[in-house]
């Protein structure tokens, strides 16, 4: 379904992606709209596709998970079912947070967000040295954050 968004709905999408928390009548007050409409609005937004989830934003260093990796992968066979395959491998593992095919370079890259160092020796050796298909895994560590959001511009 696609949709063309008005002022109302960029208003909604801005102040949801701010705090996703807020009641409806709370949200309405915001964007300047009547609740009814509101809610209207955001199951039109959500039933679009354009709303994905509303998640909270948990502080990784808070619940032991303090390393931020970064890792470039590349494959030896980049068949298309070959990268499916690595993809499936890697979908279901919790550290994994982000995953990117990209073009020119590395064939993947991966934001892996785990406990310490060894956790990411473990998690390593299970993901990537363990399978055949991968050639080359390269991994920058974060060492400060200086900025985290995950708001798009509406």
């Amino acid at each position: 379904m696609d949709i063309v968004l008005d002022e109302l709905d960029k208003r909604i999408l801005n102040a949801l992606q701010a705090d996703a928390a807020q009641t409806n009548h709370q949200l309405a007050q915001l964007v300047h709209a009547s609740p009814p409409t509101c809610l209207r609005r955001v199951k039109r937004l959500t039933d679009a596709g354009i709303i994905l989830r509303q998640v909270a934003i948990v502080a990784p260093d808070k619940v032991g998970a303090g390393l931020t990796a970064i890792v470039e992968i590349t494959l030896d066979n980049q068949a298309a079912e070959r990268l499916q395959e690595f993809e499936a491998l890697v979908a279901d593992e919790p550290a994994l947070l982000q995953c990117y095919r990209v073009s020119p370079g590395p064939d993947f890259v991966l934001v892996l967000q785990v406990a310490d160092m060894a956790a990411y020796h473990a998690l390593a050796h299970q993901l990537f040295a363990a399978q055949k298909n991968v050639r080359n895994v390269r991994t920058y560590f974060s060492i400060y954050r200086s900025k985290f959001d995950t708001r798009l511009a509406v």
